[in-house]
C-alpha cells in the first residue's frame, strides 16, 4: 500500500496546501476589515443619532469601523468620520480629546473606548489609576487611594461630568484625613487647590530652602500665609516679595527714616539685636560710646538729624556752673568722661607749673574746687600751721 494514501493530508503536498489555504483565509479576513470574525456583540444602547444610527449595533458593515492593512486610514480615523464633534475637539488643546491627542503618541480611541463586550457594556472604560491623568496637568501619583483600601475612581473628583472637575472634592476628601489642617489651609489659600497643587507630591516634607529664599532664624516659625498673603495660585506664591521691608513696613519703628535696606542692621535671627556700623553715619562709636544703647541718643525713634555735639546728650553739670561753655572735648575725652584734662587758660596766672605755686601743678580741679569752679579759697587747702616762702608782690 502506498504510504502517501495512509498519511492523507499530512503528506508534504497536503501540509503545503493547508498552509496556503490558511494564509489565504488570514489575508481575506485582514483585507475584509475583520468582517468574517466578531469577538462579541456590539453595544446597542441608544444615543445620539449619527450617520443614521443611534448605536454601534445598528452598524451593518464591519469595515465601517475596521480598516485593512492596505489602507492608510486607522480605526481612529473611522471613529472621527462619524464623531465629528470629537474631531473638532481634537483641534483644540484646551479640550479633553485635543489635549490627549497633542501629548499622546499613537493616539487610539480604543485605548479608553471598547466594543464587542456585549449589548449593555459601557463604551468608556477608564480607571483612575490607569488613565494618563498627568496629560491634564494633575498627576494621580499621590491619589491612587481615596483612603486605605479604597481605590480612587473618576467619580470621586468628577462628580457630575467626567470632563468637569469638582473643586470641593479636594476639601471633602482631605477633611476626612486631617480636618483642622484642611480648614486652616482653605481659609488661608482658598478652595482652588489645583491652582497650586499638581498631585505629584503631598509636600509633607516641603523644604523652602531649595528655592530662592532660604528660611532661617525667626522666618522658620512664620506661617506660610503671613508672607504669601492672599495667594490663590502657584504664580501668586512664586511672586511673593523677598525684601524685608515688604513685610516689616507695618512695624518699622524708624518710620521709614532709615530707608528699606533692613538687612544692613538687622538679621533674620533677632530683629532687635541690630548691628549698625555707626561710622557710616559720620560718627564712629568708640570709647565710652561703643556700648551705649541706641535709644539713649536716638529718643522717640528719631535717627536722622541728631546733633553730634557732646552737649546735645551731656547736659552741663552744676559743677561747671556754666563757666566752661559747650566745648566739652577741650577737657574730656571720648574714652571716659573722667578724668578730665584742663586745657584752658587759668584765671590765676601763678597757678600751675612754675613760679611760686609749683605744687599747684599737681593739684586736681576738685582739690581746689570741691563744690563749684566759682568757689575756691586758699584756706580750703592751707589750714593750720602753713609755712610758706616769701610772698610775692600780689600776695
Amino acid at each position: 500500500m502506498n504510504n502517501n494514501n495512509r498519511l492523507g493530508c499530512l503528506t508534504g503536498t497536503g501540509l503545503i496546501a493547508g498552509l496556503v489555504t490558511l494564509s489565504l483565509l488570514v489575508v481575506i479576513v485582514l483585507l475584509s476589515g475583520a468582517q468574517l470574525f466578531s469577538p462579541g456583540e456590539l453595544n446597542s444602547q441608544p444615543g445620539e443619532t449619527i450617520g443614521g444610527v443611534n448605536s454601534h449595533a445598528q452598524i451593518a458593515e464591519c469595515n465601517t469601523c475596521h480598516t485593512s492593512p492596505l489602507e492608510s486610514a486607522t480605526m481612529a480615523d473611522r471613529c472621527l468620520d462619524c464623531h465629528k464633534d470629537i474631531a473638532a475637539q481634537m483641534l483644540d488643546v484646551a479640550k479633553l480629546h485635543g489635549s490627549i491627542a497633542q501629548k499622546t503618541t499613537n493616539f487610539a480611541c480604543r485605548a479608553c473606548h471598547h466594543e464587542h463586550r456585549g449589548e449593555t457594556a459601557a463604551l468608556t472604560d477608564i480607571s483612575g489609576t490607569t488613565f494618563p491623568h498627568d496629560t491634564f496637568g494633575f498627576s494621580l501619583n499621590k491619589h491612587k487611594w481615596m483612603r486605605p483600601g479604597t481605590p480612587i475612581t473618576c467619580e470621586d473628583c468628577h462628580t457630575t461630568d467626567i470632563t468637569t472637575f469638582a473643586p470641593d472634592s479636594c476639601q471633602t476628601c482631605h477633611s476626612d484625613i486631617d480636618s483642622s489642617f484642611t480648614q486652616a489651609h482653605v481659609l488661608a489659600f482658598g478652595t482652588d487647590c489645583i491652582a497650586c497643587h499638581d498631585g505629584v507630591d503631598r509636600f509633607e516634607d516641603f523644604n523652602h530652602n531649595v528655592y530662592s529664599f532660604d528660611l532661617d532664624g525667626k522666618h522658620t516659625e512664620v506661617p506660610c500665609e503671613q508672607c504669601h498673603l492672599d495667594a490663590r495660585s502657584l504664580a501668586d506664591l512664586q511672586s511673593a516679595p523677598r525684601d524685608c521691608y515688604s513685610c516689616h513696613k507695618q512695624d518699622d519703628v524708624h518710620n521709614g527714616e532709615n530707608g528699606n535696606d533692613c538687612q544692613t542692621c538687622h538679621n533674620a535671627s533677632n530683629w532687635e539685636a541690630a548691628d549698625f556700623d555707626h561710622g557710616r553715619a559720620g560718627f564712629p562709636l568708640t570709647g565710652g560710646h561703643a556700648n551705649v544703647e541706641c535709644e539713649q541718643c536716638h529718643t522717640n525713634g528719631t535717627f536722622k538729624g541728631i546733633s553730634a555735639s557732646c552737649v546735645s546728650c551731656h547736659q552741663d553739670p552744676s559743677f561747671h556752673a556754666g563757666v566752661f561753655g559747650t566745648d566739652c572735648q577741650s577737657c574730656h575725652s571720648i574714652q571716659a568722661w573722667s578724668p578730665a584734662k584742663f586745657n584752658l587758660s587759668h584765671p590765676e596766672p601763678r597757678v600751675g607749673e612754675g613760679g611760686n605755686g609749683i605744687n599747684h601743678g599737681r593739684a586736681t580741679c576738685q582739690q581746689c574746687h570741691p563744690t563749684s569752679v566759682r568757689e575756691y579759697t586758699c584756706e580750703a587747702c592751707h589750714r593750720g600751721g602753713f609755712e610758706g616762702g616769701e610772698h610775692g608782690e600780689d600776695d
